[in-house]
């Protein structure tokens, strides 16, 4: 499948727009932090707009946590932004901010774990988001046995681990959208898998 995901960068979207132009899927960054003022302001419209235009929905959260606790505080403020709203699409942890730099394998490996299993135990399809940096040198995938959301822009990915959806490229040029927009290719049946679950 074909897809995009947005935040309050790419302002109002018109839907319908995106639809026809071939998009099947949304990923959508619904916070980020911890706090409760860090809900992206076009989180409820963008979800809603792109159910009604018959697209498949997911969402992300951007991470700052440096701990464990601090992971879990983050999953238990997504958890009460996605409250009550149905996804076709897995929700995914981002994990990429630079303030994070200084942590090692074991504890960004363990900040990951923390957000994944409180949102994995409250009934979600959980992932990962990450770039290839991040995936070499920063988490210890083999303790992380979550769907995995590739971000390499270019032709191919080169990441030799297995990846359920590949971001490769930020600057798409979609209809419906003002400015560029990350593109996203999809290998499994989310739809299907969660509806079967």
């Amino acid at each position: 499948m074909k897809g995009i995901d947005v935040s309050k960068y790419q302002r109002e979207i018109q839907w319908d727009k995106v639809a026809a132009a071939g998009m099947e899927f949304a990923i959508i960054r619904s916070s980020w932090g911890r706090e409760a003022h860090q809900v992206d302001p076009f989180f409820y419209r963008n979800h809603e707009g792109a159910q009604k235009a018959g697209l498949h929905v997911g969402a992300y959260h951007y991470s700052y946590a440096k701990t464990a606790e601090q992971a879990r505080q983050e999953a238990a403020f997504f958890l009460d932004t996605i409250k009550g709203l149905r996804f076709s699409m897995p929700v995914y942890y981002d994990l990429e901010d630079p303030s994070q730099a200084t942590l090692s394998k074991s504890e960004a490996t363990l900040v990951a774990e923390a957000f994944c299993r409180r949102v994995e135990a409250a009934g979600y399809f959980v992932g990962i988001y990450a770039n290839m940096e991040w995936l070499n040198c920063r988490l210890d995938m083999k303790k992380l046995p979550y769907t995995l959301w590739l971000a390499q822009w270019g032709p191919k990915p080169g990441y030799q681990g297995n990846f359920d959806l590949w971001q490769h490229s930020s600057q798409g040029q979609v209809p419906g959208i003002s400015g560029p927009v990350d593109l996203n290719l999809c290998m499994r049946d989310f739809p299907c898998l969660l509806k079967a679950k």
